[in-house]
């Protein structure tokens, strides 16, 4: 924890040190993109709330209906994750207050507007809480690989439509994969006492 603390004060001064950076690399990516793909990130920035929803429940309805009970606190786990990492999110952002950056930059073209604060990047954060999630809980390449491929692609995206600078998005990027590594860690020793309880009782 004291590692994650540290790591989220990194982030912060980054986000204060580094404006020059942000604000450049972000003109370069909305100003100069190509306005043929505006359409599919929208559509790839916009499919984090589905997905991030649908997955954890798709595993808990997969374990329901196979009656397997690993597969059923995969998917709790899982939605454990993303509850955490959404309330992380929130207080970081209400903390940071840092406003979107067409409210500092006009010269941007946001093509979505958005009414919450700027650091962390939400979507980014619940794509890679997700994708870290699946990672943890199945670990096999054919989903290892799609699933983060899928969380750049939407990290990606909120810059292309202009609303998160760099530092937003990895910033969101660290805290969603934390989240749900922290997450996992913490099912793994609640499991672990309570089965170490049961071999107690037995012997």
């Amino acid at each position: 924890m004291k590692k994650l603390s540290l790591l989220f004060l990194l982030l912060i001064s980054n986000h204060l040190f580094a404006q020059n950076f942000d604000i450049n690399a972000l003109k370069e990516i909305n100003l100069n993109r190509n306005k043929n793909l505006d359409g599919t990130m929208q559509f790839i920035s916009n499919s984090e709330y589905a997905v991030g929803i649908a997955t954890p429940l798709f595993v808990c309805g997969m374990g329901l209906l196979n009656k397997d009970t690993s597969i059923i606190q995969k998917g709790i786990n899982m939605s454990l994750a993303v509850i955490a990492n959404t309330g992380a999110t929130y207080i970081l952002k209400r903390a940071v207050n840092r406003d979107r950056p067409a409210v500092t930059y006009p010269f941007l073209k946001p093509l979505a507007t958005e009414t919450t604060y700027s650091f962390p990047s939400g979507h980014t954060s619940n794509a890679f809480c997700t994708a870290t999630s699946l990672s943890l809980n199945f670990r096999k390449w054919h989903i290892i690989a799609p699933s983060y491929l899928w969380a750049s692609s939407v990290a990606y995206s909120r810059m292309h439509i202009g609303v998160h600078y760099p530092s937003d998005v990895f910033a969101g990027a660290v805290l969603g994969a934390g989240s749900a590594w922290v997450t996992y860690q913490a099912n793994k020793k609640i499991r672990s006492y309570y089965f170490k309880k049961k071999i107690r009782k037995i012997f």
